[in-house]
C-alpha cells in the first residue's frame, strides 16, 4: 500500500467517486446516460458502453485530483484500460486519484430485515488480481432495512469477517452496511448499526485500518464517534437515492462526513451531450459534491 495515497485518502479535501455499477445495475445507469437497451444485444456490447461511459468521466478534465480523492470501480473495469493504461494505473498515475475495488457479488435474499452479501467465494483470487493492478482498497455493500439487532449483528459481522482478510491481503476496506433510505425505523437502525460498528473497531488491531461507507444519517453528527476512531482511515456517505441536491444538503450537516455518490455524480450526464456540455455537468456535479464535502 503506498503510503501517499493512505494520507491522501484520510487527511485529503474532496469526496470518492462511485463508479461501479454492476452487472445487474449496469442497464439502469446506461439508460440514465441516454443509452437504451436496444443499442447493445449481449453483455460484452453492454460492458463496451459502459466502459465508455466511465472513460468519458475518468478522463474529463473536470474529474481530477482537487476535489476528488478516490474512484471505486467495478471488477470489469478494472481489467480494462484508459488510453492503454489499466484503469486504475490511469486514475493514479495520470490523475492522481487513488482507486478502489467492488469485490462483493450482490446481495443474498432479505431475511431478519437485512440483506447479507452472497458468498464471495473468490475472494483471495480477487484481491490478488487487485494487488496486480495497484488497487488502494476494496468496496462491499450489505444493506439494513428494519431495526433488527440480530439481523444488524449479522451485517456487521460478515463486513468485518471479510474486512480481515481483505486488511490481511494489504488493501484498505471500505466497509459498507447501508441503511435503506425509505425504512421506516431509519434511526433506530443506525443506533443499533453504530453501536456494532463500534464494538468491532474496538476489537481490530492497531494494523488493521478501515473505511466506513454509511447512508447519510437521520440524526446529525450521531456517526461523529466513528469518523474519531483510531482505526477507521474516512468515513464516507453514499447518496441512497437521495438527489444530489437533497444528499448534499444531509451532508453538509454531518461534520467530517465526505460523499462517496453515484447516482448523484452522474445524473446529469448524457451520451449526447457534447464533450463541452459533458464536461460543464459533470464539473457543476463534482464542485457541488465537493462543498458539501469540505
Amino acid at each position: 500500500m503506498q503510503q501517499g495515497q493512505f494520507e491522501k485518502i484520510k487527511n485529503g479535501k474532496g469526496f470518492i467517486a462511485a463508479l461501479d455499477q454492476s452487472g445487474g445495475s449496469t442497464p439502469k445507469a446506461l439508460a440514465a446516460y441516454g443509452v437504451s437497451e436496444n443499442a447493445y444485444s449481449n453483455e460484452d456490447e453492454m460492458f463496451n458502453l459502459v466502459h465508455d461511459m466511465r472513460t468519458r468521466i475518468i478522463t474529463s478534465p473536470a474529474f481530477n485530483a482537487d476535489k476528488i480523492l478516490g474512484a471505486i470501480l467495478f471488477e470489469e473495469t478494472m481489467d480494462r484500460k484508459i488510453d492503454g493504461m489499466y484503469t486504475a494505473d490511469y486514475l493514479a498515475e495520470m490523475k492522481g486519484i487513488v482507486p478502489f475495488l467492488k469485490v462483493d457479488k450482490g446481495l443474498a435474499e432479505e431475511s431478519n430485515g437485512v440483506q447479507l452479501m452472497k458468498p464471495i467465494n473468490d475472494l483471495d483470487e480477487t484481491l490478488n488480481r487487485a494487488i496486480e493492478r495497484h488497487i488502494f482498497g476494496t468496496k462491499m455493500r450489505s444493506v439494513i432495512k428494519e431495526a433488527n439487532l440480530e439481523g444488524i449483528k449479522a451485517v456487521v459481522e460478515q463486513q468485518f469477517e471479510l474486512g480481515k482478510r481483505i486488511i490481511a491481503a494489504g488493501l484498505v476496506p471500505i466497509i459498507e452496511p447501508e441503511v435503506d433510505i425509505n425504512s421506516s425505523e431509519k434511526e433506530k437502525c443506525e443506533e443499533l448499526l453504530k453501536t456494532e460498528l463500534l464494538n468491532h473497531l474496538n476489537n481490530l488491531q492497531e494494523n488493521e485500518n478501515v473505511m466506513l461507507k454509511l447512508t447519510i444519517p437521520t440524526s446529525t453528527n450521531i456517526y461523529k464517534e466513528l469518523i474519531d476512531h483510531p482505526r477507521v482511515v474516512r468515513v464516507v456517505a453514499l447518496s441512497g437515492g437521495y438527489s444530489t441536491d437533497v444528499a448534499n444538503e444531509k451532508l453538509k450537516a454531518n461534520d467530517g462526513l465526505i460523499a462517496s455518490f453515484s447516482r448523484a455524480l452522474s445524473q446529469d450526464l448524457n451520451v449526447n451531450q457534447t464533450d463541452a456540455e459533458f464536461n460543464e455537468a459533470l464539473a457543476k456535479a463534482v464542485d457541488s459534491i465537493y462543498e458539501a464535502s469540505v
